[in-house]
């Protein structure tokens, strides 16, 4: 059962995230293998859905304290997308909510003991991105033609033909750069937050464990490796309700720009 939990177990902190197979799977050549990553990412998903589907449940007029979590969640995320793109934006809204509440729920399911914490890789962040991207671009030549080529270089009014050249030679190119880098920066700020909390809390918990083991006035550190661990473990929490939060209110900035490039 060890290979479910991903090699929590093991005593380098790397070992973690080690990504095993528990299903080989050969589709045509391709492997499709059931993942260690892939299992707690389906209870990640199935969790959310079964709060949302018990939250949903019952629609009493007095709402129940899960009703009413359920239903601060929908506001939250509703909220989020008017207080940005306006009423157009919510066109969105089942795209936004189901990117933070499936990166809310796979950094949660991660602060589970011996759980696998799939945002810690790259590559499922990275496909996250690229999709919120992909969204971005289609969508923005969809409903703007080539208007929406306008987010790189906005209409600068009247002003000499010279100095609208320069401008736009100085801007346009800007403007590129920060593009491309935004499914870098959304991929890597997750990946990265995740990976170095998992690597600090397995370092605290092998230190205090070490000197628990060791004895004599190491015991006085151990105490003091374990109270940190915990403070951090704590702060974790808060941690893995933020990352979700900026990616979520990324992906809504990055879609109010496909729905006003001129903006």
């Amino acid at each position: 059962m060890n290979q479910f939990f991903g090699g929590a177990a093991a005593n380098d902190p790397i070992s973690q995230f080690k990504i095993k197979s528990l299903l080989d799977i050969d589709v045509a050549g391709f492997q499709l293998d059931f993942t260690n990553s892939t299992f707690w990412m389906v209870v990640g998903v199935f969790l959310t859905l079964a709060f949302f589907g018990v939250a949903a449940s019952r629609k009493a007029l007095v709402p129940s304290r899960l009703q009413s979590v359920g239903e601060l969640g929908y506001t939250f995320i509703a909220d989020m997308i008017r207080g940005i793109s306006g009423e157009e934006g919510l066109k969105f809204f089942p795209l936004v909510f189901t990117i933070f509440f499936f990166i809310l729920s796979a950094n949660l399911v991660g602060m589970l003991p011996f759980a696998f914490t799939t945002t810690s890789h790259v590559a499922v962040t990275a496909t996250l991105a690229v999709m919120v991207i992909s969204i971005v671009i289609g969508y923005g030549f969809y409903k703007n033609g080539l208007g929406f080529l306008n987010l790189f270089a906005p209409p600068l009014g009247d002003m000499h033909p010279i100095a609208k050249f320069v401008l736009y030679a100085l801007l346009i190119p800007i403007e590129l750069i920060s593009f491309l880098a935004r499914p870098l920066t959304l991929a890597l700020r997750l990946f990265a937050n995740m990976l170095a909390g998992h690597i600090i809390l397995k370092l605290f918990a092998g230190f205090a464990v070490m000197m628990a083991s060791a004895g004599g006035l190491l015991i006085f550190g151990a105490v003091v490796s374990f109270l940190a661990g915990a403070t951090i473990n704590a702060l974790e929490f808060l941690v893995a309700f933020l990352q979700a939060f900026v990616f979520a209110i990324l992906t809504v900035i990055y879609l109010n720009d496909a729905l006003h490039p001129s903006h």
